[in-house]
């Protein structure tokens, strides 16, 4: 899959909510992302259609593989660069919004670089 920031926003935001909440309807991405419902419906239909996610009867939405995959490498982008952040003296809610920023445009090489970093700073 072409890596677009959008779905990968929404594909976090379902696993962060899932963690929190159990179980996961549009409108808790509404809430938790400050979209519209039509607009969390059309990105919930093109998550559908590319195999990311699955929606029951009852409206709730989950995780396919290549979606939790997906899913997992974004959050864990944003925890180490808000992280990174954080250690360089960033305030913590800038570090926040910077890290999402970032985590869609870093090459894997330069990811894994930070991350060794940060994990050698906290040893």
């Amino acid at each position: 899959m072409k890596r677009q920031e959008s779905a990968e926003d929404y594909l976090e935001t379902i696993l962060v909510l899932n963690k929190r909440l159990g179980m996961v309807r549009s409108i808790d991405i509404v809430n938790e992302m400050g979209f519209t419902k039509p607009s969390v419906s059309v990105a919930m239909k093109n998550l559908r259609e590319k195999g990311l996610i699955e929606m029951d009867a009852g409206g709730f939405i989950t995780l396919t593989a290549d979606g939790k995959k997906i899913a997992e490498c974004v959050f864990e982008r944003h925890m180490v660069l808000t992280q990174a952040l954080i250690y360089l003296g960033v305030p913590e809610d800038i570090a926040k919004e910077d890290a999402c920023r970032i985590e869609h445009d870093l090459s894997a090489i330069t990811f894994e670089k930070i991350k060794d970093h940060i994990d050698k700073a906290r040893s």
